[in-house]
């Protein structure tokens, strides 16, 4: 007996049909009839056929991946979207390739040097900020290309509004009463992020339409740049009473400093920040729910839908964003003073 598995060939030979015909039994594909599906399941259980990936698609063109790019994968954010994706696409026994160009994005023709030409189905890009020419090089490699976090006219898209978010939570600190909000805001390096430039735009114009003036602090993103950005906001002569921070973890670097400065939050000052990041319930930090993974399961299930034809290239998904409540913010105190 032979000791090599089953292959596709001997499936149909068995079964006596066309390796198409077993290709789309064992993809559950329809339009075979019931008989003839049976008996092709029955020759692959016999034969104690195992699917494989590559010769699955050299009948049907596809290779059973989906590429998804991120800027980095340090950041909570990402791994949680990229949770999602992948849960989505397990569902549809699609396999999912990550890629991380947050350092090879600033050379010319980035895309190029990724390996996605017939390696995969489609690509979904999270938080890229995607340019129109970095749109058609990908669209050059012949495959759906679907964007997260980012909204182009005629492209298929799953995105929160950024603007209206951070507008949403400069209210609701206005409503509370306070009228010195600041906005701790980040930059990192050369990198170019369109939620952290929408974001800024929301705090900013809602401002604007109170009357007030903006008062804004550009760090590096994460807790050290909350940290360092608080502490010179505290330097001020006349400190804000209330700080809204353009991500959780700029946040958590902010209370940290309030914290050892001893300013009693939200006695002396509030603080919210954005994103629902898990650390933010022990902190009892209020802040914007962006849902993540919601995100990136919507997304997930729009390529499989692309794939299938079920869904329409081009069709865009809003996220809903959301205020969570919880006891870092409150009215401001009747002096301005921040000693605790």
């Amino acid at each position: 007996m032979s000791s090599q598995p089953a292959s596709m060939r001997d499936v149909a030979d068995r079964a006596g049909v066309s390796l198409s015909t077993v290709s789309r039994v064992l993809r559950g594909a329809p339009g075979v009839a019931p008989q003839v599906r049976r008996r092709v399941q029955r020759a692959a259980d016999e034969l104690s056929y195992v699917v494989s990936r590559n010769a699955s698609g050299l009948v049907t063109g596809r290779t059973g991946r989906v590429a998804v790019i991120v800027p980095f994968l340090q950041e909570w954010y990402f791994g949680v979207a990229l949770a999602g994706i992948s849960d989505a696409l397990r569902e549809a026994d699609l396999d999912m390739l990550v890629y991380q160009v947050g350092e090879i994005r600033a050379r010319e023709g980035w895309t190029r040097a990724l390996p996605l030409r017939r390696n995969t189905d489609a690509v979904i890009t999270v938080s890229m900020d995607l340019s129109e020419e970095e749109c058609r090089r990908l669209d050059d490699v012949g495959v759906p290309l679907v964007l997260v976090g980012q909204c182009e006219r005629e492209r298929t898209s799953v995105y929160i509004d950024n603007r209206a978010g951070a507008a949403g939570a400069t209210r609701h600190l206005l409503n509370l009463g306070h009228t010195r909000v600041a906005y701790i805001g980040s930059r990192n390096g050369s990198w170019s992020s369109g939620s952290s430039r929408h974001r800024l735009e929301g705090y900013e114009s809602t401002m604007a339409r109170a009357g007030l003036s903006p008062w804004s602090v550009i760090r590096a993103p994460g807790i050290e740049g909350g940290e360092l950005a608080m502490g010179e906001l505290l330097s001020d002569h006349d400190p804000p009473t209330a700080v809204l921070a353009e991500f959780d973890t700029i946040a958590l670097g902010a209370h940290r400093t309030l914290r050892r400065s001893g300013v009693r939050v939200p006695t002396s000052l509030s603080l919210m920040g954005f994103d629902n990041h898990e650390a933010a319930a022990v902190l009892d930090l209020t802040t914007v729910d962006q849902a993540p993974y919601d995100t990136g399961l919507t997304a997930g299930r729009l390529t499989v839908g692309v794939l299938n034809g079920t869904t329409e290239r081009g069709t865009q998904v809003e996220m809903p964003t959301q205020i969570i409540l919880r006891h870092s913010t409150a009215a401001p105190r009747g002096t301005r003073g921040l000693s605790s």
